[in-house]
This record gives C-alpha cells, sequence and structure tokens, in this order.
C-alpha cells in the first residue's frame, strides 16, 4: 500500500497496551492505528456539531484566500 510514512509520539504505557493487542489479534500496529484512525474520522464525518465547526474554518480559510488572492 502506497501512502504517507507519519511519526507519532506515544508514552510508553500506550506502546505497551499496542504492541499487546497487535500480539494478541495477530495484526500489527500499524493496522490497529490506521483503523483507529478511520474509525474516528468517520465519527467526524457523522458528528453534526464537528462539521458546523468545519463549515465555519473552510468558510474563514476562504475569505482569507480570496483576500490574498486580490
Amino acid at each position: 500500500m502506497a501512502g504517507k510514512t507519519m511519526s507519532l509520539r506515544i508514552d510508553e504505557e500506550q506502546a505497551r497496551a499496542l504492541e499487546a493487542a497487535a500480539m494478541a489479534g495477530g495484526t500489527t500496529v500499524s493496522e490497529i492505528v490506521r483503523d483507529a484512525i478511520s474509525e474516528r474520522i468517520e465519527q467526524l464525518r457523522n458528528d453534526k456539531d464537528f462539521q458546523a465547526r468545519l463549515k465555519r474554518a473552510l468558510e474563514r480559510n476562504r475569505e482569507a484566500l480570496e483576500l490574498l488572492a486580490k
């Protein structure tokens, strides 16, 4: 799978828990993290409050970019 490589700092307890979960589940830490990210993105897509904040942020950014484009 082609994709972006990222570095993530987590505390030792989280690292041990992830490694144990991966080992017990017969998968990789990377796969667990990718799945968790996908689940969180889906939650945000379905969160009406988040979507309203996102739309306001998009509008602010659009306005700022239009000012620069003049």
